[in-house]
């Protein structure tokens, strides 16, 4: 690993519990918007305060311990929305770790209203947070997920408050399909005119972008963030077109931080899919560039507290994981 360590430009916090056992669905997804349905979508309905706050703690502690030194994460906990980013934040001051948050709105569980919660936690946190290892930006889950009017909505927020979008784009052709039937050309297209782009956003898989369209998201600005392991996992595809843009990072999606690991499954795959390798072993690096953006320059240096003890962390993780996993059951 480098001695700057690495920056993990797109995970989710909310899931540090999946590794203590997390039940497998009763019904096996046959393919990416059911593991969403059947998995994640009812993990991040679970979650309370407490769960959410263990989850972070031993995400952010795993991740100091492999060597990461940033984090860009991308939150959601329907039945937590307000404050929730206030619980994420207070972990990573605490454990001295620079990290860049949204919530990402949606319109899955309680439609419009619920999508004018998610924007208003995002403002809420942006205007209030005053902690010097944090910063905030507006996050949309997918395109799939929110309207029109959602998608406006986070463009007027983002140039009122002079931030930007991170956002999951063409992760699985599910989200292609989506922007087409409303009548785009494709998700990225539907975020570019409806304004939801601003320089400097983050667009999280880019799996089934082509090449022009990178090309495109280049031009306005914005980052790509590919997630090899994740991809993999979800057989969502290889996003071979990347190579179009230079502003690609490299994510864990909600995996362990383990930025070797991930660099490690991103060189496997380049050659079967006819990537540049070169390119390719930039991207763990261009993290740091992301993020230097999003704090204006210079980041702070990371700033591990001496107290930070990684198994009682995992012990009251290991913990708290088995009540998660109770009320994942009931819903």
């Amino acid at each position: 690993m480098s001695g700057a360590g690495f920056v993990n430009a797109h995970t989710h916090l909310y899931s540090g519990l999946a590794p203590f056992g997390m039940p497998a669905p009763s019904e096996t997804p046959a393919e990416f918007v059911q593991i969403l349905e059947r998995v994640w979508w009812k993990l991040d309905r679970a979650l309370d305060a407490a769960s959410l706050r263990i989850s972070a703690q031993w995400s952010v502690a795993e991740a100091l311990r492999l060597g990461t030194v940033g984090l860009i994460d991308h939150h959601e906990s329907p039945n937590l929305i307000e404050g929730s980013l206030d619980v994420l934040a207070d972990v990573c001051e605490a454990a001295g770790m620079p990290a860049v948050l949204c919530y990402g709105a949606t319109e899955r569980n309680g439609g419009r209203d619920e999508g004018r919660r998610g924007l208003a936690e995002c403002r809420r946190f942006i205007e209030s947070n005053t902690r010097s290892l944090v910063r905030g930006v507006v996050g949309l889950h997918a395109s799939f997920t929110v309207s029109d009017e959602t998608v406006r909505e986070a463009a007027a927020l983002c140039r009122e408050l002079d931030t930007v979008v991170h956002v999951h784009v063409a992760e699985d052709r599910a989200d292609v399909a989506d922007a087409v039937r409303r009548g785009w050309a494709g998700p990225l297209e539907r975020l570019d005119r409806l304004g939801a782009l601003p320089p400097g956003s983050i667009l999280a898989h880019g799996v089934h972008l082509n090449a022009s369209q990178v090309r495109r998201a280049a031009q306005l600005g914005c980052w790509l963030v590919q997630n090899p392991r994740s991809n993999r996992g979800n057989r969502v595809g290889y996003p071979a077109a990347l190579g179009a843009s230079t502003r690609v990072a490299l994510g864990t999606d909600g995996y362990p931080s383990d930025l070797e690991a991930e660099l490690a499954v991103l060189l496997e795959e380049v050659p079967r899919h006819g990537d540049d390798a070169q390119a390719a072993g930039r991207r763990p690096q261009a993290g740091h560039a992301l993020l230097a953006e999003r704090f204006g320059g210079t980041v702070p240096s990371i700033r591990v507290p001496q107290d930070i003890n990684l198994n009682a962390i995992r012990a009251e993780a290991a913990a708290a994981a088995p009540r998660l996993w109770s009320r994942m059951a009931e819903l």
